[in-house]
């Protein structure tokens, strides 16, 4: 089983990014993308589940969008109006148990750096 992250980079403030975490070897009930800062520990950001229903952090709440493909067992997080305090490494998770808060499988971090 391996996730796949990718779509971080540098962006400007205001700028956009799209992360994509692709998933292979298992079909995944839930996903979720966490997030580390410099100094920091590692924050939950978004989570979804099979049927899409998902639930968000305060902090990204109308700037940040989370989707799923089923097909393709890869889950997307649109990002807008990027803050300099979203600079952070991004990691997917995933877990096949339908509810929960624990994530049984982890991607690599993608770096995503907003500059104000």
């Amino acid at each position: 089983v391996q996730l796949q992250a990718s779509g971080g980079g540098l962006v400007q403030a205001g700028g956009s990014l799209r992360l994509s975490c692709a998933a292979s070897g298992r079909t995944f009930s839930r996903y979720a993308w966490f997030r580390q800062a410099p100094g920091k520990e590692r924050k939950f950001v978004v989570g979804i589940g099979w049927s899409g229903d998902s639930s968000y952090d305060d902090s990204v709440k109308g700037r940040f969008t989370i989707s799923r493909d089923n097909v393709k067992n890869t889950v997307y997080l649109q990002m807008k109006s990027l803050k300099p305090e979203d600079t952070a490494i991004y990691s997917c998770a995933a877990d096949q148990t339908p509810w929960g808060s624990h994530f049984e499988f982890w991607g690599q971090g993608t770096l995503v750096t907003v500059s104000s």
